[in-house]
């Protein structure tokens, strides 16, 4: 893989540095040269264009971007895991004051870490120690010094009887059958008693 790096610069250099890339490479002059150095810290540094010095900064990007190239416009290559970003400002701009970038390299990643990733949690390290001394404890085969062992018997819950569905009787006449009416217009051959 190649490695590759995001360099953010501001209009006015970003017009000057295009002009150097169509410009003949043959024609070499004081205006032509560029040069990028950073302070021990491996944060902070300085971008040269020319005669002119601009201040720059290593920030880290939200999250990761891939970088393709394509040689045939149909079949894309993976080159390079993108991660960092070095940002050119103007002399009067102010310095980041973190080491992450808050947004992403395109409008829908603007505010990234805020709005599409989990906040990490905000645990008071002393219980962290405290819980990380317990579960190591359990788990060589002791206990926890200050919990207490008892049997609970479950409640058995009372029961009640089901409820009958609201259906009304059919009268019985006394033969146990069920009473049939002079208009009931049955087929007599489905009656197992004929």
């Amino acid at each position: 893989m190649e490695e590759q790096f995001i360099l953010r610069v501001p209009p006015s250099v970003s017009e000057r540095i295009e002009r150097l890339l169509n410009e003949n490479a043959s024609s070499s002059s004081e205006e032509a040269s560029l040069d990028l150095s950073f302070s021990e810290d491996g944060r902070t540094g300085t971008f040269v264009i020319g005669n002119e010095r601009f201040p720059a900064s290593l920030l880290d990007l939200p999250c990761v971007m891939e970088s393709y190239k394509t040689y045939d416009d149909n079949v894309l290559i993976k080159t390079a895991d993108v991660g960092q970003m070095i940002m050119v400002r103007e002399e009067g701009d102010p310095t980041p004051e973190e080491v992450e970038y808050r947004h992403g390299l395109t409008p829908p990643m603007r505010d990234a870490r805020k709005r599409r990733f989990r906040r990490e949690p905000d645990l008071n390290p002393e219980l962290i120690q405290v819980v990380e001394k317990h579960l190591l404890n359990i788990m060589s085969g002791g206990t926890t010094s200050n919990v207490s062992v008892g049997l609970v018997e479950p409640r058995k819950a009372p029961v009640a009887p089901a409820a009958k569905p609201n259906v009304p009787e059919e009268a019985k006449n006394d033969g146990g059958e069920p009473e049939r009416s002079e208009t009931d217009d049955s087929d007599d051959s489905l009656d197992p008693e004929n």
